[in-house]
C-alpha cells in the first residue's frame, strides 16, 4: 500500500535539485508544487531566488507549471512574476490536471517530473500518472489547516520507510 507514496528522487529542496540530469533523462516539463515547495505560505509573491532559479531551468529547455491545491488569488501571483503556467485547485492526487497538462503540452508522463513537499498529494499525484516524483522537504512547518490532516498521515508512512529502509528523512537520493 505504501508504494504508491515513494518518490522517484528526494533532495533538500528546489535549489538542491539537479536539473541536468533530469534533462538527460528525457524531461520536457516540470511541474511545481507552490505551498512549501515553491516558497512558505506567508510569501505572496516569488522571491528573487525563485524567479532567478526558474530563468536558469527555463535556459535548460524545461516547460513548467505550477500546480496547487490553492485558491487562484494565491496562485496568481507566481504564475505572472515567474510567467509560466499554472494550475489552482488542482485537487492533487486526481488525475485531471495531469492530463490537462499532457494534453495541453503533448507530452507523455514519462517526460514530466512533479516537484512537491507533501507524500500525500504531490508524490501520490505523480506516481498515479507515471510521472518522475521528487520529494523535498517542506520549507516550514506552517501549512493550510486541510494540509495537516496530510501531515498526519504522512507521519505513519514516513515511518513505516524509515522501518523498511525505503526513505528516511534527511537521507537525499536521486
Amino acid at each position: 500500500m505504501y508504494y504508491k507514496y515513494i518518490p522517484d528522487m528526494y533532495y533538500k529542496n528546489i535549489y538542491t535539485i539537479d536539473y541536468r540530469l533530469l534533462k538527460n533523462k528525457d524531461i520536457k516539463c516540470i511541474i511545481f508544487d507552490l505551498d512549501n515547495t515553491l516558497a512558505p505560505l506567508n510569501e505572496k509573491e516569488p522571491s528573487k531566488e525563485v524567479i532567478e532559479l526558474m530563468k536558469k531551468i527555463d535556459r535548460l529547455g524545461f516547460k513548467m507549471v505550477i500546480i496547487s491545491n490553492a485558491l487562484k488569488k494565491r496562485v496568481q501571483p507566481f504564475k505572472e512574476k515567474l510567467n509560466i503556467d499554472s494550475s489552482f485547485l488542482a485537487w492533487k492526487p486526481h488525475k485531471n490536471k495531469y492530463k490537462k497538462i499532457l494534453d495541453l503540452y503533448e507530452l507523455k508522463p514519462e517526460q514530466v517530473a512533479c516537484i512537491g513537499d507533501q507524500l500525500v498529494t504531490d508524490i501520490r499525484g505523480a506516481n498515479k500518472m507515471g510521472m518522475t516524483s521528487i520529494l523535498t522537504d517542506s520549507l516550514t512547518n506552517k501549512d493550510h489547516l486541510f494540509t495537516y490532516f496530510n501531515r498526519f498521515k504522512e507521519l505513519f508512512i514516513y515511518r513505516r520507510f524509515k522501518k523498511e529502509k525505503i526513505l528516511i528523512k534527511g537521507e537525499y537520493y536521486e
